[in-house]
């Protein structure tokens, strides 16, 4: 194949959909059956670091028989490839202290990662790895920067080069649910379960592993193959994905290193011959779970013997799953326009389609608006996908719908420094203000949300002297001349109220809001 042409290795695409899966069951409720989800991600994740470690000591083994031979032209290659694994070892060890660490402020000291009892303490890694004084969430982020450096300036490849970057990547993202950038550790760590901190930290020692493996591939390219001769012959099993959605497909290559083009193996599985001669086994999965499959290769030598090397590998089938969630909070308010984000991990855009009840949902580019109907009534959003060319229900979530709550009344000023500010009673506020205002506005300003009302009225009480109450009316959301006239003539810390504050929001529904006591300092 062309090198001009870039694409994923199946071990990447694998992690990359694993993290997809991952997000999703984030941005989930944390139950029982998604805390599950994670354990069997992280034995899968595992199992993937056991059979990555052998494919490197593999290679690593092919260095060394090279450098006995010819220790001239090997030392040198060698003595770079033991570097690459002191440093991939010394990081992947350092991983496991902390994923130890992090089960035993859960659970305490006896804990086991086998057996993890506080899975959904939510406290323990941020603790660990954010805790004040212990810098182990930044001290993490430094030595996988100081691995990625050093590997990547083994590897020559730059699509490669690009790929370890990618998954050794320790920048400042945006974590789902967040507003800002975070720092990667911060991203990661904080407040996440104790089981889906341990899943995230397996996935990176795979990703150490992935780098090694990649940087010791190119060394012993580096090296003259022809004057190697093979010893030891390995079978191996690289799936595309180790995660599949029910209905979906697995696909895995089995293969043999260092196999002759002349002459290809015969591969069996269950006893079974695959047809060609690419090594390619692939079938449709019908049920979920973890399944375990065996097998051998034959290879036919010059001398008409024939050897047998088996080989084993698994896989885990997965429910099709959605992630549906309010941008704004975990209900819908009925009358207006609600955010919400859908996506089903590994499925485009273009194949997801979703409904709702009580109401309408709409797509607006990669992202929908739910718009509920009535108040008290429930909104259920069903999520289909086309996976693998067959259209299935992959999610169906309720989300309560309430009437937007009232609002609050402001007197809209400037600072002195020009910042816009909203005045809402209860404290003193300068005759200066109260003069400028041409009237009074009122909206749901709660770090939540954020929605203008339009005011359709008021009155003004003020007192005399003789502490008779005063009544002015309104036009509309401005001050009358005769209101104006009135807050001219208070004196300093004179009071007066704004009652009967009529206001209709976007739902349309009219409503009176509490009185709002206006003090002038």
């Amino acid at each position: 194949m062309s090198e001009s042409i870039t694409r994923l290795s199946p071990r990447q695409r694998m992690i990359n959909l694993m993290y997809i899966v991952l997000t999703a069951m984030l941005a989930l409720n944390v139950s029982s059956d998604v805390l599950d989800g994670f354990a069997q991600v992280e034995d899968g994740l595992a199992r993937t670091n056991v059979n990555v470690g052998g494919r490197n000591d593999a290679i690593y083994s092919q260095l060394e028989s090279f450098t006995a031979l010819n220790p001239e032209k090997g030392a040198r290659w060698l003595e770079k490839a033991s570097e690459v694994r002191r440093m991939a070892g010394d990081l992947y060890r350092y991983v496991d202290t902390l994923k130890l660490a992090i089960v035993r402020q859960a659970d305490g000291e006896d804990a086991s990662l086998d057996d993890i009892d506080r899975r959904d303490d939510l406290d323990a890694a941020s603790i660990v790895m954010l805790g004040p004084g212990m810098s182990r969430g930044r001290r993490l982020r430094e030595a996988v920067d100081s691995y990625r450096g050093y590997v990547t300036s083994i590897v020559s490849d730059s699509v490669k080069r690009s790929s370890i970057d990618a998954a050794l990547n320790t920048s400042p993202f945006r974590r789902p649910g967040t507003m800002t950038d975070q720092r990667w550790e911060e991203a990661k760590f904080e407040k996440q379960p104790v089981v889906a901190a341990v899943t995230l930290l397996t996935k990176l020692q795979n990703d150490i592993r992935y780098a090694e493996g990649e940087a010791l591939s190119n060394i012993l390219s580096a090296v003259d193959a022809g004057d190697v001769r093979v010893n030891e012959l390995n079978a191996f099993v690289i799936p595309q994905s180790r995660m599949v959605m029910r209905g979906g497909r697995y696909s895995a290559s089995i293969v043999l290193a260092a196999v002759d083009t002349t002459a290809r193996p015969d591969i069996y599985v269950g006893g079974r011959k695959l047809d060609g001669d690419r090594g390619m086994y692939e079938f449709n999965t019908s049920s979920t779970g973890t399944f375990d499959y065996s097998g051998y290769i034959e290879v036919g030598h010059g001398d008409g013997s024939v050897t047998r090397h088996p080989f084993s590998s698994s896989y885990t089938v997965m429910e099709p799953t959605a992630t549906v969630s309010a941008t704004m909070m975990n209900v819908l308010y009925a009358g207006i326009d609600n955010p919400v984000s859908i996506s089903v991990p590994g499925v485009a855009m273009t194949n997801v389609s979703a409904s709702m009840t009580n109401g309408t949902l709409t797509r607006r580019g990669d992202g929908w608006t739910a718009r509920p109907a009535r108040v008290g009534t429930d909104a259920t959003v069903t999520v289909t996908a086309d996976i693998d060319g067959v259209r299935q229900n992959v999610a169906v979530t309720t989300f309560r719908v309430r009437k937007l709550p009232d609002p609050t009344a402001y007197i809209s000023f400037t600072t002195p420094d020009g910042t816009k500010d909203r005045y809402k009673g209860g404290k003193p506020v300068s005759k200066a203000v109260l003069s400028s205002a041409p009237g009074i506005g009122a909206a749901i300003d709660d770090d939540i949300l954020d929605i203008g009302f339009r005011v359709l009225g008021f009155e003004t009480v003020f007192f005399d002297q003789m502490g008779n109450a005063i009544p002015e009316v309104s036009q509309g959301a401005d001050f009358s001349l005769r209101q104006r006239d009135r807050i001219k003539r208070l004196s300093r810390g004179k009071r007066f109220y704004i009652s009967r504050i009529r206001v209709q929001g976007p739902d349309g529904v009219e409503r009176v809001l509490s009185p709002m006591e206006v003090i002038v300092r």
